[in-house]
């Protein structure tokens, strides 16, 4: 054989070893995102409610998140947002930045917010009671994807904006 030839079939068979590898580093990155965001007892854990509804094409929020959840149920409910509110911290001002009505008043329907945290957070109204306390259901309170319901005092609407 000549020696180019011979050089050619080893840089082919490199390259074709640094496609694989490359190739298996991709295929691997959900499972290890999956992984960073849950641990194994959550998987086996009965009490824990993953999200296996139906998703939203028109939802712009990052999927298993509370704005995701957010947006899905007021899209749920024929009452949709819009897709560029942002995290959860910002959600109230820019709500009232495109004319939504936001006060400290929960009603069924609306989106319960708050800043607290890095990057706050929001969840839906379900219902509220003759006592004033409300019920929400959320996603990734508990942890990511999770969804679960909540039911906190009246007295503590003073805490949270709810954009209407």
């Amino acid at each position: 054989m000549k020696p180019l030839l011979i050089l050619g079939v080893v840089s082919f068979k490199k390259e074709i070893a640094i496609v694989l590898i490359s190739m298996g580093v991709i295929v691997s990155l959900p499972v290890i995102a999956l992984a960073s965001v849950m641990d194994a007892k959550q998987l086996s854990n009965p009490a824990v409610t993953l999200y296996a509804g139906p998703v939203s094409i028109a939802n712009g929020y990052d999927f298993g998140f509370c704005t995701y959840w957010a947006a899905l149920r007021r899209e749920q409910t024929g009452n949709p947002i819009p897709n560029n509110w942002g995290n959860a911290n910002t959600w109230a001002a820019n709500a009232l930045d495109q004319g939504y009505k936001v006060d400290h008043i929960p009603a069924a329907g609306s989106i319960m917010q708050t800043t607290a945290g890095p990057l706050g957070h929001v969840a839906y109204v379900e219902s509220v009671g003759l006592d004033r306390s409300w019920t929400i259901s959320e996603m990734n309170f508990k942890g990511w994807d999770e969804v679960d319901s909540r039911t906190l005092p009246a007295k503590s609407a003073r805490d949270f904006n709810f954009i209407h």
